[in-house]
């Protein structure tokens, strides 16, 4: 009988490409709930030297900062924010924020978005504070 080998770099890669294209469709979903809400998206994806953030959306003069998180459930989604993510989205906004006209005095917010198995949305405002 012949020795079945299986594939694990494919089989990880595929998972990879599965779960890249869930986070962006979570991402897309989010950003339309943030619309839905008023809220104009500024930057999807935004990279700066402190690391990625998710969407950017603004609240009149001010700016919302959203880490999306997909998972099977709520709980889940929401323990996979790590404090280092935090941090890292912390810099990145006070990055962005160097760019606005009022500068490191722009009214933010973090936001964590979070996404379940069905597609359901729950949005934690203010999650962790200020920059």
């Amino acid at each position: 009988m012949p020795m079945m080998t299986t594939d694990r770099p494919a089989k990880d890669a595929a998972r990879r490409a599965v779960t890249y294209e869930a986070g962006r469709a979570a991402e897309a979903t989010i950003a339309s709930e943030y619309e839905r809400r008023g809220y104009a998206i500024a930057q999807r994806r935004w990279r700066g030297a402190g690391g990625e953030v998710d969407l950017i959306a603004r609240d009149g003069d001010g700016l919302i900062f959203v880490e999306v998180k997909k998972s099977r459930s709520f709980a889940r989604a929401a323990e996979r924010l790590s404090r280092r993510q935090m941090d890292r989205l912390c810099a990145s906004a006070a990055e962005f924020c160097s760019t606005e006209p009022r500068g490191q005095l722009t009214d933010i917010r973090f936001d964590v978005a979070l996404v379940d198995e069905r597609g359901e949305v729950r949005v934690i405002e203010n999650a962790f504070g200020t920059a």
